[in-house]
């Protein structure tokens, strides 16, 4: 049976540094078996360099950053778990989506993020409840961040 890290190797998927904080907040929070991401932007190395709102920027761009945000939560497991192996079960993902008023695509957005979780840990174990909604702003002009809740060991 091939191992996360195999299949992110086949996937060509390889995380980023874990992102700092940005205000007085802690990054992950246990409670029993779950544990919360806090909110994560598509920013890689402190740089944001996917900016703007739905609606300005194509679906495929924001597909693109939601996949980030995710890399982004994914490289803070790794740090605080030790192994992404310990995740049991992706529960759920909250996404935020910069949008111009008439963007009503924030679902498909979302799905950036819902494909790497599968692809990653498959439907069973990656495939979370989520939701995505649609706000006038998100800090430093990024359009996705994304909250994550999963199950540990």
């Amino acid at each position: 049976m091939e191992t996360l890290a195999e299949r992110m190797q086949t996937l060509g998927i390889e995380l980023p540094e874990a992102p700092d904080r940005a205000g007085m907040y802690v990054q992950t929070k246990r409670c029993g078996n779950s544990l919360y991401i806090s909110g994560c932007g598509p920013s890689l190395k402190g740089k944001p360099d996917i900016t703007g709102k739905l609606g300005e920027i194509s679906i495929e761009e924001g597909q693109e950053a939601a996949r980030r945000c995710i890399l982004n939560a994914l490289a803070i497991l790794q740090r605080d778990l030790g192994s992404l192996e310990r995740v049991k079960s992706v529960v759920k993902i909250l996404t935020f989506v910069a949008s111009k008023p008439d963007f009503y695509n924030q679902p498909k957005v979302a799905d950036g993020a819902s494909k790497l979780l599968v692809d990653l840990f498959g439907k069973e174990i990656g495939c979370p409840t989520r939701s995505a909604i649609g706000v006038a702003v998100l800090p430093g002009d990024i359009p996705v961040e994304i909250e994550l809740l999963v199950e540990t060991d």
